[in-house]
């Protein structure tokens, strides 16, 4: 018998085909090759500053005001705990992937060893895109902040390079120099990135516990009544601005009440999107069986956490019915004659902002670099500095590309496309674990996602009623951004995989 014929089929790489799929013992062999490995130096810690770093955001500081408003009044807080119930389903899915095969790409990796080679390629090329889209409106955002906090001192950037708004055309400088900021600081290597982001994030959460501490002291029981408003139709749209599920199953959609509180977790999930993003980086941890599913755990529980706490406080401070959609926290305490803190909560804001970008930047760059390692992309992006260890190719490259991105993009651009290559990294995973667990049961997992397959099969019905409830338009643009992928795919990857 030969060699290959006594090798387990995990090992000699599976099926054939586009449906190949890579070994994890070869994934990790290749993590070995000099020029193409990563530094290990991040522990749990950084790896969960990482975490809530990109999930604390715009979500706690704009999503909790508006989704209280026009959804779920003051349960918005229960809208949190169940969209954070379904993000913890795919966490331990996640947790248990990425102690087993501690590889750059997440997702994308994960998908190779379970799913197959077309699989990993197309939801390696969404998440690449997705987060560089993501990391653009970001960046947008805030520099929406800073000039705002230019103009109150006087100083005023011309109209043409403030970027595109309305009818107006212009190059966004100060989004664009945020992001080849944040790309220099991710080539100097990961431990540069994880000080400075644990600097941000201590500065970030420090504001948001204010918010919590300072504003309990200002909420009215009264605003809490009723705690779940009375349920309100919406008008049903037929277009392809209406949710995918209303144009399937043609029900009037409402607002409010108990299924108010469903809706609500629909929209607020989007404020938990990037812990995953913590799973790119188990190839530079120092000991990622144990770490990479502390970090992920940890932070999506701590955001979690101050997530339900902020929207308690916010919808007791005024009624939810006046809260603003734009900056509800800091007109919050502005409305209760405390404009010093609404200052401060628009600095933690644009503060925030930044580590944000940062590590979507930081994903996208590894998901790149693993797909490139892997010949489904030029090999050339997938050299590591010989100093700094860190993949400078692939991420200066993207660098530029997403500061060209954030340079032309305008504020009003929907993040959903993002959401919903989100949603269906969630359902992959979920499926791989379960493949998997019947493929290579012998594996060692230093992490067992519990009550297999019912976690990972609630983990993919949750993610796919939330991506029903995108809208139609969503969909579109997604099975476009897919059909390039398949594309791309055909003509260069599968000629130029390294997989046998």
């Amino acid at each position: 018998m030969s060699t290959s014929e006594q090798q387990p089929l995990g090992e000699r790489g599976g099926r054939r085909g586009v449906f190949r799929t890579k070994s994890v013992e070869q994934s990790i062999r290749d993590t070995e090759e000099p020029e193409h490995a990563l530094k290990k130096s991040l522990t749990a810690l950084d790896l969960t500053v990482f975490g809530v770093g990109v999930v604390i955001g715009t979500g706690i500081f704009v999503l909790t005001g508006k989704v209280a408003k026009e959804n779920a009044g003051p349960s918005v807080a229960l809208a949190f705990v169940l969209a954070g119930v379904v993000c913890g389903l795919a966490a331990l899915c996640y947790a248990e992937f990425a102690s087993t095969v501690p590889v750059a790409g997440s997702a994308y990796t994960f998908s190779y060893a379970s799913l197959g080679e077309l699989p990993a390629w197309i939801i390696g090329w969404d998440l690449v895109l997705e987060l560089a889209l993501g990391c653009a409106v970001v960046s947008v955002g805030w520099s929406g902040y800073i000039r705002s906090l230019l103009d109150n001192a006087g100083w005023h950037l011309p109209v043409g390079l403030q970027g595109t708004h309305g009818g107006s055309f212009g190059f966004d400088v100060l989004a664009a120099a945020l992001v080849l900021v944040l790309t220099a600081i991710l080539v100097l290597g990961m431990k540069l990135s994880s000080r400075v982001t644990t600097v941000v994030v201590a500065i970030k959460v420090t504001v948001v516990l204010i918010v919590i501490v300072v504003g309990a002291f200002f909420i009215d029981g009264a605003n809490y009544e009723p705690f779940i408003p009375k349920s309100q139709s919406t008008t049903a749209g037929g277009d392809i601005q209406a949710p995918l599920v209303q144009l399937m199953f043609g029900f009037s959609p409402s607002n409010f009440g108990v299924m108010g509180i469903f809706a609500a977790a629909a929209v607020v999930f989007f404020a938990f999107i990037g812990f995953d993003i913590v799973a790119t980086a188990a190839e530079e941890t120092r000991n990622p069986q144990r770490d990479v599913p502390r970090g992920i755990l940890g932070s999506l529980a701590i955001c979690t956490l101050l997530y339900v706490a902020v929207s308690v406080v916010v919808t007791g401070m005024q009624k939810y019915s006046d809260l603003s959609t734009d900056a509800p926290l800091a007109d919050a305490f502005k409305a209760t004659g405390h404009p010093f803190w609404a200052g401060l909560i628009s600095f933690g804001a644009a503060i925030g902002l930044t580590t944000v970008c940062m590590i979507l930047l930081l994903g996208q760059s590894r998901v790149f670099f693993a797909m490139s390692r892997d010949g489904l992309l030029p090999r050339i992006f997938s050299r590591v500095h010989p100093r700094f260890g860190t993949p400078y190719r692939s991420t200066i490259l993207l660098g530029l590309v997403v500061a060209v991105l954030a340079g032309f993009t305008s504020i009003d651009v929907l993040a959903e496309l993002v959401n919903i290559g989100t949603l269906f990294a969630f359902v992959v995973v979920a499926l791989g674990v379960i493949i998997l667990r019947r493929t290579r049961p012998d594996l060692p997992r230093a992490f067992r996602t519990p009550l297999v397959p019912l976690v990972p099969v609630l983990s993919v019905v949750a993610s796919v009623w939330l991506m029903l409830n995108l809208t139609a338009e969503t969909w579109l643009r997604f099975a476009a951004w897919m059909v390039l992928g398949f594309v791309l795919y055909f003509a260069y990857g599968r000629r130029h995989s390294r997989v046998p």
